[in-house]
């Protein structure tokens, strides 16, 4: 009949259903899971569990052990030899100041150095942080350039209290200055690196 509204049928509606939340599951799956799995680390150190975090380009990667409520971790981060990376934890907060981590860049030297530093404030020193400073103990720390094209950051963490769940912070800067890592870009992705993980997952 001209003039007539088109109905689709419920079997026609139920595929159609099916195929938008099927789209939508997919849409929220992290893109480069597979990759994030599947790297291989030069040492061939292995880890249980890795995470593509949503900016920076950058991935975590780790073992928990519950009984000593411990993380190894490998935070990886696109980065030139001129450039640094760093991950830490918020133990009592959700953004960077406060916040503990490990940072890893080109020495003037040649050499690669990694250190746990104190991220204090907006503009901290980034220097490394004495043992006795640290709130939580960081051991095994290291550093790889891989290809040209990425920094590798390494530590073991013994976390606080008994908790898995924990605000976690990343970031990487184009420069250091003096052997200093110089500030980041306060626009974009860097604002925004910043979230929450549970090690247990």
């Amino acid at each position: 009949m001209a003039g007539a509204a088109h109905h689709p049928s419920p079997n026609n509606m139920f595929i159609s259903l099916l195929f938008l939340a099927a789209i939508t599951c997919s849409s929220f799956s992290p893109s480069n899971a597979q990759s994030c799995a599947s790297y291989t680390f030069s040492s061939n150190q292995l880890y249980a569990s890795c995470a593509s975090l949503p900016q920076l380009g950058a991935t975590l990667h780790y073992n928990y052990t519950a009984d000593t409520n411990t993380v190894a971790v490998a935070f990886r981060a696109p980065q030139s030899k001129a450039g640094w990376v760093a991950w830490g934890l918020n133990p009592n907060g959700t953004g960077m100041v406060g916040s503990q981590a490990v940072v890893a860049f080109q020495h003037s030297n040649g050499s690669l150095v990694a250190y746990p530093t104190l991220l204090d404030s907006y503009v901290p020193s980034m220097a490394p942080a004495a043992p006795k400073n640290l709130g939580l103990p960081v051991s095994d720390v290291a550093a790889e350039h891989v290809n040209g094209k990425e920094m590798v950051v390494y530590a073991t963490v013994a976390l606080p209290g008994k908790g898995s769940k924990f605000n976690h912070v990343w970031q990487q800067g184009t420069s250091v200055v003096n052997d200093v890592p110089a500030a980041h870009p306060t626009t974009g992705d860097n604002i925004l690196s910043t979230g929450t993980i549970d090690f247990s997952d």
